[in-house]
C-alpha cells in the first residue's frame, strides 16, 4: 500500500504561483512513477503531468506546458508539482498518484490514467 497526502493547494490571483505537494508512504517511493490529475467541478478528471522515478521522464498535458514543472524528491517521498502563470481555468481539485515500475513506461501509463494509488486531493482556486 503507498498512501498519498497533498497539501499547497489555496486561493491565489491570475498571474500567481502555488506550489503543491504530495508526500507518500508505505511502499519505497523509487518504485513508483508519480503523476498530477485535475478535475473542476462538471468536468472529467484531466492529465496535468508524470515524473519517472529518477526525474530524468517528464510530461505535461499542452494546457500546462511551460507554465507547471514537476519534481521529486526522493529522499524525503515526495513529489511537487510548481504551478506558475496560473490562469482562471486552472482552478481544480487537484491530486497526486502513482504508479508502480518508476520508469519511462510508467509515466505513459499514468498519462492512460492507469494509476496504482490516488491522494485525497488539494483545491486550487485562481480568482480572476
Amino acid at each position: 500500500q503507498v498512501q498519498l497526502v497533498e497539501s499547497g493547494g489555496g486561493l491565489v490571483q491570475a498571474g500567481g504561483s502555488l506550489r503543491l505537494s504530495c508526500a507518500a508512504s508505505g511502499r519505497a517511493f523509487t518504485n513508483y512513477a508519480m503523476g498530477w490529475f485535475r478535475q473542476a467541478p462538471g468536468k472529467e478528471r484531466e492529465f496535468v503531468g508524470a515524473i519517472s522515478w529518477s526525474g530524468i521522464t517528464t510530461d505535461y498535458a499542452d494546457s500546462v506546458k511551460g507554465r507547471f514543472t514537476i519534481s521529486r524528491d526522493n529522499a524525503k517521498n515526495t513529489v511537487y508539482l510548481q504551478m506558475n502563470s496560473l490562469k482562471p481555468e486552472d482552478t481544480a481539485l487537484y491530486y497526486c498518484a502513482a504508479k508502480w515500475g518508476g520508469g519511462a513506461s510508467a509515466v505513459a501509463r499514468i498519462r492512460l490514467s492507469d494509476l496504482d494509488y490516488w491522494g485525497q486531493g488539494t483545491q486550487v482556486t485562481v480568482s480572476s
